[in-house]
């Protein structure tokens, strides 16, 4: 396939690069990318585009992204062929199972997994062919608490209502800053638009959150909390709908067991109670707690800064309890669950499995699984710590968790100590820096792209599709080429045609689906079913699978208007199928069928937010929190200079009224301490931060050797994770703590951030070719 170079063209391509899966409008000049603007037909983002989607052929065309793969020889990471990585790495890791045991073979999945096809579709079989339960994810760095919420509530841990924003006549927002992140477990276009068009149909936005955020500026009320309080202030709020008798589930009741149990819950938990702890006035609280429950439409939402907290799931688990006291769960205008065009077809309600927590632990602290994640906090004393079941190899897909979990220079230091590590990066970042054998996955218009994660938090149910808007490279994979022959060589079958691991997934996913009495091929014949399928690609082909047997497809030929792939391909722009709709009871798979609205483990964790209600920190103690950037995502897009400058800075930001009690300067240095270590980092006075809290950006810190990031190495900043120890997890999701550490701040001494201190060197790295 060829392009004039002469003559540029257009090409669709939704944005991977956050939650908000823009649809674009790339110009492409023969194969490079020259420019890129929102697609305006694009049925969910309606012409929406941010800095990060703009800059997509910048990121598409780095230098710095490698184009090879790269193998270990000698202690030199140098290039080499598809071929030999592969043989590399099908030599090495089956040995070390074998030798060492399954569980000593490691997965770490990262954020940019759920960002493509391939991310989603090869995991799981990465996982079953390994055999291993040492799997350790970013989702314990951000969303795990609202897993386990969810699924303690409703017995489906990917059960997230969304709050219904077009509809909605009230919005509390805890945690979370969308304007800037442009949204998380929320997938919406156009946030900023969306919260003012609420703004302008009359209704209220109450924002909840330590700095007055760009999306704090824009409510009607911003409640300046102390952080990590906020599970203290929502069983406040839910005290006030018992005690005041303003509670009105009113079509849940039916299908609810628990509200009297969470009512003598949350008894103890007064707004004058809470008040001195949260520093939000008792009679804020009560304002609060009446506008949600008189207002005709309502949703509560709280994202990373309600989770990644030492009470991230209670708090998660609050929000949803409100939405149910007030009725608002499940009904328009209020926090509804998405249905995604690939998910399962609805069932006739019944009761389900249900949802557990600790069904093993790790090996040396004894932390318990969630979802069968292990907390990533806890990966580099898994490959320290002698004994059976160490982690010797470790497969590293999409993640730096050197710079995005706690404690990155013990981290670093444990990854220079496994036998084998690979590494699937476009870059030699922080982390991949360490492996024996790297992966680099194409460009993003290189590949074809669907939403398999956030079509299922979408505020809009639609379903949209884009093929590579750029022909593959020379020398390159596609990702889920890439990702099926890595699956083949851990599995002892380095070899064979990736297509296989394909055709398995379709035989499997049909085996169930024709032996399953509610599908509509129940009683058909796999092969012929397969045969049928349609697509140039083993991804398109499950693709389409999923599509036909998901609650809007149209089933091999039962529904001729339902979806399929050459549907969704004739609809370049999408297909919009709907606003959100109530789905109780049949979304429920409790073993009760019900919402358990107080389940054993959250009823036992409560004494622990008791306990809080107790502390008393004195007017002197500062609190640490992250913050979000619009022009970048987490470590990812440093590299990319476009998106440098501006408001994109790595600084210490603090109140002129603390700043002045401790004797610092605008634009000064400071040193910051607490369990992890120390930092040195510049000043930034801004009065957008209450006092008492202090903010520095997360996914900062490149400033290691043995990495290719030339832009992001100009301005490294400083890594804020390395302040905190990994000791501080929310004990039911084994989610760090990253928000509202307590941390010393004192002026910097002269010599201080002069050089930063080296860490320790790892093998080095052959010239870039």
């Amino acid at each position: 396939m060829s392009h004039d170079s002469s003559s540029p063209r257009t090409a669709l391509r939704i944005c991977p690069l956050c939650e908000a899966t823009c649809g674009l409008t790339l110009t492409i000049e023969g194969t490079r990318v020259t420019g890129a603007r929102g697609d305006r037909d694009d049925v969910l983002s309606r012409g929406f585009i941010c800095p990060k989607g703009a800059s997509i052929g910048g990121l598409d065309a780095d230098p710095d992204r490698l184009r090879t793969p790269l193998v270990r020889r000698n202690g030199v990471l140098e290039k080499a062929s598809w071929g030999e990585a592969f043989g590399v790495i099908a030599r090495a890791v089956p040995a070390l199972a074998e030798e060492y045991g399954q569980q000593s073979v490691g997965v770490v999945l990262g954020n940019p997994n759920v960002h493509t096809m391939a991310g989603a579709l090869y995991p799981a079989a990465l996982l079953t062919a390994l055999r291993t339960r040492s799997l350790f994810t970013a989702s314990t760095l951000d969303q795990m608490p609202k897993h386990v919420s969810s699924g303690l509530l409703f017995g489906d841990p990917n059960a997230i209502p969304v709050p219904d924003l077009d509809r909605t006549g009230h919005l509390l927002l805890l945690g979370a800053n969308p304007l800037e992140s442009n949204g998380s477990l929320c997938t919406a276009p156009d946030f900023p638009g969306r919260l003012k068009a609420l703004r302008r149909r009359g209704g209220i936005l109450t924002v909840v959150d330590p700095r007055r955020t760009r999306t704090a500026r824009l409510a009607d009320r911003h409640v300046a909390i102390r952080p990590g309080t906020d599970a203290l202030l929502l069983a406040a709020l839910a005290h006030v709908l018992f005690d005041e008798k303003l509670t009105a589930t009113g079509a849940l009741a039916d299908h609810v067991d628990g509200i009297d149990e969470v009512a003598e819950a949350v008894r103890e938990f007064t707004p004058e109670a809470v008040a001195g702890v949260c520093d939000v006035d008792a009679g804020t609280i009560r304002t609060v707690a009446r506008e949600l429950a008189a207002a005709r439409t309502a949703a509560v939402y709280g994202r990373i800064g309600s989770c990644t907290v030492e009470h991230g799931t209670l708090a998660s688990w609050l929000v949803d309890v409100l939405n149910i006291l007030t009725g608002n769960l499940d009904r328009p205008g209020g926090a509804l669950f998405p249905l995604s065009a690939t998910a399962r077809a609805p069932r006739p309600a019944a009761p389900g499995r249900g949802f557990s927590l600790g069904r093993w632990t790790s090996r040396v602290s004894g932390h318990p699984e969630a979802k069968g994640e292990l907390p990533l906090a806890a990966l580099a004393e898994e490959i320290e710590t002698p004994g059976e079941d160490r982690i010797r190899a470790l497969i590293v897909l999409a993640a730096n968790p050197v710079l995005s979990a706690p404690d990155g220079d013990r981290l670093d230091r444990a990854l220079g100590g496994l036998d084998f590590m690979v590494a699937v990066d476009p870059y030699l970042n922080e982390t991949s820096r360490h492996a024996h054998v790297v992966l680099p996955p194409p460009p993003p218009s290189q590949s074809a792209h669907f939403d398999f994660a956030f079509n299922a938090f979408a505020v809009r149910n639609q379903v949209r599709y884009t093929r590579a808007a750029v022909p593959l490279g020379d020398g390159l994979l596609d990702e889920s080429e890439i990702l099926a022959r890595l699956v083949l060589a851990v599995s002892g079958m380095h070899g064979t045609d990736p297509s296989a691991v394909d055709a398995l997934a379709i035989d499997r996913m049909l085996t169930r689906a024709v032996a399953d009495p509610h599908s509509p091929v129940h009683g058909r014949a796999p092969a012929g079913l397969a045969a049928a399928l349609t697509g140039r690609t083993g991804p398109e082909r499950r693709l389409d699978l999923m599509l036909r047997l998901g609650p809007y497809g149209e089933g091999f030929g039962t529904d001729p208007d339902g979806l399929g792939l050459e549907r969704l391909l004739a609809h370049p722009h999408g297909i919009d199928l709907g606003p959100l709709r109530p789905r109780l009871p049949q979304v429920l798979a409790t073993r009760s069928g019900r919402v358990e609205l107080l389940p054993a483990p959250i009823a036992a964790d409560l004494p622990r937010l008791r306990r809080a209600l107790a502390d008393r920190r004195g007017p002197d103690t500062l609190l640490l929190v992250g913050r979000r950037h619009l022009r970048s995502n987490n470590s990812w897009l440093h590299n990319i200079a476009e998106l440098s400058g501006g408001s994109n800075t790595c600084t210490l930001q603090i109140h002129p009224a603390d700043a002045a009690r401790l004797g610092l300067t605008d634009g000064g240095r400071a040193a910051v301490a607490s369990d992890g270590g120390a930092l040195t980092v510049p000043v930034e006075f801004t009065e957008g931060i209450r006092t008492g809290v202090v903010s520095l950006p997360h996914g900062w810190g490149h400033d290691r050797p043995g990495t290719r990031l030339s832009v992001a190495a100009t301005r490294p900043g400083v890594n804020v994770n390395q302040l905190l120890d990994g000791t501080r997890l929310d004990p039911l999701s084994g989610t760090a703590v990253l928000n509202g550490i307590p941390v010393t701040v004192t002026p910097a001494a002269a010599s201080d951030g002069a050089a930063p201190e080296v860490p320790p060197e790892v093998p080095p790295v052959a010239p870039a070719p």
